[in-house]
């Protein structure tokens, strides 16, 4: 059925009728309003209506607001990118280029006498044990119902200090990255990390807490361990020499490296060790709130630690092995220098009785001390990394050292339970306080003469190469 027009609108005229051509003289194009609306001016530009005058004071007002937000935030952004374009020379100083050797070694010795003030000296092998002991038992080998869990034992929260510092100083580098190296290496990491563990045992400590800090406290057990980590390095590079010669296969293979920064990069490591820095910043918050403050004061040092040493790749390895490698005495000078710092702090503390005389002077001074220095020495030359070394270097991604970590603490724990039962830790030797037998001017003179004699040596064989393989 037919429908009539729309009630109140006209009829639509046909194409061609008069009705088109009025259409056609009001198109948008020629001027005409369309449907009651303000014409579209050329340009493309549509007249506005008129507002309220309050409307528009208004809008201008947010306007002036909005532009005043921008332009405040474009000065923030300014000044932030001024300021950190001003931080960025000592930025690069810091985390562009590697530390002066022989400073990181008077940095080294300077924390640990204050560490001796604080509490007690550094090592790194009681804090493995610790680890390795409650593996043990976990599994049910040893029982130890006086165990202090791993985030509470001073020792223990030392070592992953220097895990955490070696870490987060690597990503604001950009040196961090996951090495996995070949099967042969990894298993060198293995056998060099229980020989550590055995020869810490034996010496009542690693080449940090048996020789370093046990020489800084004038004990004799640490000039021992000296000897015997010598003597341990020399037979462990013979060994290495003679496996490159006669069995390269070993040890070859392609090993693999996971996260490692392009040098044209974007610079992401940096942000992730910003990160890192909150963190442990965070952590150590929450532990003085615990009521844990002298628990933070042991983390705080050990990150100071491993950012030391991985930014100056100081280490005790290089001391006593590049001498007989490469003859290179730079580490050399550095750890002889560092021994000296560090016994002169520890012999104020100890003179002016604000530390017992008898503190880390331990019964080693004779077997035990020589044996563990030999098996420590062997076992860090194997595995590329000693007590301290092997945890900032594990820190930074090295899967070997990883491994060496692992079978210290494991090693450590084991042959610590077989010394305690069968009575050995008795028989290991002697404590003797050098200032008892030589006085305190006799046994600094020692001390120092043992450091100058050993840097001068490597001196003189960095020159002629007379002890060097390569």
């Amino acid at each position: 059925m037919a429908r009539g027009p729309h009630q109140g609108r006209a009829a639509p005229a046909d194409a061609g009728g008069p009705g088109a051509q009025r259409r056609s003289a009001r198109r948008p194009t020629e001027g005409g309003a369309l449907c009651g609306r303000p014409a579209v001016e050329h340009g493309d530009q549509r007249a506005q209506a008129p507002r309220h005058p309050g409307l528009v004071q208004r809008l201008r007002r947010d306007d002036r607001v909005a532009a005043f937000g921008l332009s405040r935030g474009a000065r923030l952004i300014g000044q932030v990118r001024r300021l950190t374009g001003s931080f960025a020379p000592q930025y690069a100083a810091l985390f562009g280029r590697p530390w002066i050797v022989w400073g990181a070694g008077v940095l080294i010795a300077t924390l640990n006498v204050f560490l001796f003030a604080f509490d007690r000296p550094w090592t790194a092998s009681d804090g493995l044990r610790n680890w390795g002991d409650w593996v043990l038992t976990g599994v049910g080998v040893v029982r130890r119902p006086d165990l202090l869990p791993p985030w509470l034992y001073s020792g223990s929260l030392l070592n992953a200090g220097v895990i955490v510092g070696g870490a987060i100083a690597a990503l604001l580098s950009r040196e961090f990255a996951i090495r996995v190296p070949s099967r042969g290496e990894l298993v060198k990491g293995g056998v060099g990390g229980l020989l550590m563990g055995v020869g810490a045992v034996l010496a009542f400590g690693c080449n940090i807490g048996g020789f370093f800090s046990a020489t800084s406290a004038l004990s004799l057990s640490g000039i021992g361990m000296m000897l015997g980590l010598g003597a341990g390095a020399f037979l462990g590079l013979r060994y290495l020499l003679w496996e490159v010669a006669h069995r390269p296969r070993w040890s070859r293979g392609g090993g693999r490296i996971y996260l490692q920064t392009a040098d044209r990069a974007p610079a992401r490591q940096p942000w992730a060790g910003v990160i890192g820095l909150v963190l442990l910043a965070a952590v150590l918050v929450a532990y003085t709130r615990a009521g844990y403050g002298t628990q933070s004061v042991f983390l705080l040092f050990g990150s100071a630690f491993g950012v030391i040493f991985q930014r100056s790749r100081f280490c005790l390895v290089r001391a006593f092995r590049e001498p007989f490698m490469s003859g290179d005495a730079e580490h050399t000078r550095a750890a002889a220098l560092a021994l000296v710092v560090s016994m002169l702090g520890f012999a104020i503390l100890k003179f002016t009785d604000l530390k017992d005389k008898g503190e880390w002077v331990f019964p080693a001074a004779g077997l035990g001390s020589l044996a563990g220095g030999l098996a420590f020495g062997v076992g860090m030359t194997l595995a590329g990394g000693c007590g301290a070394g092997s945890l900032w270097r594990a820190g930074e991604g090295q899967v070997k050292l990883w491994a060496a970590v692992a079978c210290f603490a494991l090693g450590a724990s084991l042959a610590r339970l077989v010394a305690a039962q069968t009575g050995l830790l008795q028989k290991l030797g002697a404590a003797v306080f050098l200032p008892s037998s030589l006085g305190w001017g006799g046994a600094i003179v020692l001390i120092v003469a043992i450091a100058l004699g050993w840097a001068m040596l490597a001196t003189w064989n960095e020159t002629t190469g007379r002890f060097s393989a390569v």
